[in-house]
């Protein structure tokens, strides 16, 4: 049984509430994470999916088939006599040409309809400073919950975000706490006045205090990632169930290329199993989790599996006359084609936060192109900024913003060799979490060794001269390409922060690229070059 640390009052309002005779208690967590505004349905590599290709059955996801398959779900346990709870854990925000049109207005309004009981701080959120987070938690019917930040030097956001809620349901109460990535300074723009802590320790005294006031059912509503979440079930005693995002990790007891199983069960330091969850991205899923306490607040039972929505599902007909509403005026600009692609061009989350991909490729290849003639030799594209593959066939100006949803522009520092062997230190400095910051290039070539500690991992730098390729200089000078956001510092590219000669408000990166397409006579065909080498 946990142990309880509490004053009189406290003592004699707990044993008020634990008088009554308790039994075991179930409950159903439905949730999902890193939505980033995927309204539409998405194909199975997660670029957007035609009319067509979704009226055949082929596609997935969609916020009208979302909506269905959680009010039938919701309504199933209700007429069961069962109790349930919608949660999200964050980066709802960025990803589509809705959030791009709409920002946070079209994010509360669907989730407004939808239920949500809790919904955490995604880094993400930040993406366009505190001011437009400030409008999604005053329009959101909704709890936003974060706690390892503290934003009471703020404006915008001072006094309206908690890091902990208790919900009652069934009688029964409900701590839910909610912790975002550290890194979020680094990978977002939350302002100079918001500073982040130790998640771990922020978790620890939240859920310690929770466990004093009498709350003995705790659930960590997390944006910090899957290897994260499962290090914070083996650290702290106090936290009964851990439902994450930020990963984008599908965790499945039946689907191919699942990272691990539905729950991921992982052993605390009072010898107790934790059940860890997370529901892959975009809406594709809907986590299904069954907890059961027992009337001592100890988990005695947890098992589920997330919901494939495929086609299967029927969409809800009210959200998809809402979609066709907002998706009018974007329809005209960004269904224009900028060119053909002969194959589908990769742009997987798993191969470019990690490897070479053709995304990749396409997009340094085009940052370069576009400022070659004015002396820059080297492009870097953070991995994380690509957000989407496409398909074969018409590449539409929409297909170049889902990709590039950021708004980021094309930007240039100069700095020394040294300097880029150190920023490509940084980008492949955590690969096993997947970072954003994974440097896709182009007029370089590098190599690293996954095995080597992080900060030793980079080696055989070569620079593009004419046809072919020679050491770099760490002596030398050299001008480099990136976007805005990584060239002031984002995703711990301190050193472009520090570099020389910085400009930042070059064209936007989905114009860059379509330009590009445009100048190759319309036609792309994608390809790897074993410009990034993997060494084990």
């Amino acid at each position: 049984m946990k142990s309880l640390l509490l004053g009189a009052t406290a003592l004699a309002s707990l044993f008020a509430f634990s008088s009554a005779a308790r039994a075991d208690f179930t409950l159903s967590i439905l949730h999902i994470n890193d939505f980033h505004s995927r309204f539409e349905p998405i194909t199975s590599s997660d670029s957007n999916c035609d009319a067509e290709t979704d009226a055949a059955g082929e596609c997935f996801g969609g916020i009208a088939r979302l909506k269905t398959i959680i009010d039938t779900t919701r309504g199933d346990i209700d007429t069961a006599g069962g109790y349930s709870l919608l949660l999200s854990a964050g980066d709802n925000f960025q990803g589509s040409l809705y959030y791009t049109t709409y920002k946070s207005k079209v994010v509360s309004d669907f989730f407004n309809q939808m239920g949500f009981d809790v919904v955490a701080t995604g880094n993400h959120e930040f993406d366009d400073g505190p001011e437009e987070f400030h409008k999604f938690i005053e329009a959101a019917d909704f709890p936003i919950i974060g706690g390892n930040f503290d934003v009471s030097r703020d404006p915008s956001l001072a006094g309206k975000i908690k890091g902990s809620i208790v919900l009652e349901i069934g009688g029964e109460k409900i701590g839910i706490i909610g912790a975002t990535t550290e890194d979020t300074p680094e990978i977002a723009s939350p302002g100079p006045d918001i500073e982040f802590t130790d998640v771990i320790q922020y978790v620890r005294g939240a859920s310690e205090a929770l466990d004093a006031a009498g709350v003995d059912k705790i659930i960590l509503l997390s944006h910090i990632g899957y290897t994260i979440d499962l290090q914070v079930a083996a650290a702290l005693p106090l936290v009964d169930i851990i439902v994450g995002g930020h990963s984008h990790t599908l965790l499945s007891n039946v689907a191919e290329g699942a990272a691990g199983p539905y729950p991921t069960m992982v052993t605390n330091p009072a010898g107790v199993e934790v059940p860890v969850v997370q529901a892959n991205q975009y809406g594709k899923y809907l986590g299904d989790l069954t907890v059961t306490w027992d009337d001592a607040g100890n988990v005695t039972k947890a098992e589920g599996e997330p919901f494939l929505i495929d086609a299967s599902v029927k969409a809800n007909e009210d959200f998809g006359t809402q979609l066709v509403a907002l998706a009018g005026p974007i329809e005209a600009a960004m269904g224009e084609v900028i060119g053909v692609a002969t194959a589908p061009i990769d742009g997987a989350r798993e191969n470019c936060r990690a490897k070479e991909c053709q995304m990749g490729n396409l997009v340094a290849d085009a940052m370069l192109d576009r400022v070659a003639d004015q002396g820059v030799t080297i492009a870097i594209a953070n991995g994380g900024g690509l957000r989407a593959s496409i398909d074969a066939g018409d590449i539409t100006m929409g297909d170049a913003v889902t990709v590039l949803p950021f708004s980021n522009t094309l930007a240039t520092v100069q700095v020394s060799g040294a300097d880029v062997i150190e920023a490509l230190e940084n980008g492949v400095s955590d690969v096993e979490n997947a970072a954003g910051r994974f440097p896709q290039v182009a007029g370089l070539k590098y190599t690293y060794t996954l095995a080597n500690p992080a900060g030793d991992r980079i080696s055989d730098v070569l620079v593009g001269s004419g046809d072919s390729f020679a050491p770099i200089d760490e002596a030398a000078t050299y001008t480099i390409v990136t976007n805005n956001y990584v060239r002031g510092g984002g995703d711990g590219f301190t050193t472009f922060a520090d570099g020389d000669n910085p400009y930042d408000f070059g064209p936007p990166l989905e114009q860059v690229l379509a330009d590009y397409i445009t100048k190759l006579g319309g036609e792309y065909t994608p390809y790897l070059d074993g410009r990034i080498t993997v060494a084990q």
